[in-house]
Parts: C-alpha cells; sequence; structure tokens
C-alpha cells in the first residue's frame, strides 16, 4: 500500500524528468530517473529531499507556463489550454510534496515531531 501512496510523488517526479529531457540539462533528466529510488531508504533526509524536489519541480512547472503563455500571446495564439494544462501539472506536483503528511508515511520516514527532538 506504501507504493499507491507515493504513487503521485513518482509520476510527478517522472514527469519533471520527461519536462527536462525536452528543454533541460540532461543531468536533471537522470536525477529525475533516480530519485525515485531513494523512496526505499527510510529516513526523514529522502522524505525531505522529495518534499522540496516536488516544490521547486513545482515552481519550475509555473515558470514554464508563464513563458510559454507569453509565447503563445505573442504570436497570437491560444494560450487557455496550456495555462490550465500546465497549471493543473504545478499543481499535482506541489501537492505530491503533501502526500509525506499521511501517518503512514510520517511513520515510515521518521518524520514525528517525536523523533525530531
Amino acid at each position: 500500500m506504501i507504493f499507491l501512496r507515493l504513487l503521485p510523488v513518482i509520476l510527478s517526479i517522472l514527469i519533471l524528468g520527461a519536462h527536462y529531457l525536452r528543454s533541460g540539462p540532461f543531468i536533471f533528466v537522470l536525477l529525475a530517473i533516480l530519485l525515485p529510488f531513494l523512496l526505499f531508504i527510510r529516513k526523514i533526509w529522502v522524505a525531505r529531499l522529495i518534499q522540496v524536489v516536488l516544490i521547486l519541480g513545482a515552481l519550475e512547472w509555473v515558470r514554464t507556463l508563464f513563458e510559454l503563455v507569453a509565447d503563445r500571446q505573442a504570436l497570437g495564439e491560444p494560450w487557455t489550454r496550456l495555462a490550465l494544462i500546465l497549471g493543473v501539472v504545478a499543481l499535482f506536483t506541489g501537492c505530491s510534496a503533501l502526500i509525506f503528511r499521511s501517518s503512514a508515511l510520517e511513520e515510515r520516514y521518521e518524520l514525528t515531531l517525536d523523533s525530531q527532538l
């Protein structure tokens, strides 16, 4: 069942990797392929690292949204559907970081307040 809870996280990271495969440094593609394997390690730093990557990924989607919408507007092309799709992808990626707040994942990655004291 842990895999099903982590599925949005894995999908978000892989979709971000596909984005970088098309328009970014190849090292980010490799990182996106390797990052999901870190989820096998049951440490707090793994959860926090993945959360940071997902938040940065959501910001990258928002940046891409603004850039592509501006390009489309400059060319006089329709941009509403593009903005909607990228907005949903950014929201999904950002919300995937919140999955680590579930009790099962807090226990798996030792994210409870007692373990941090």
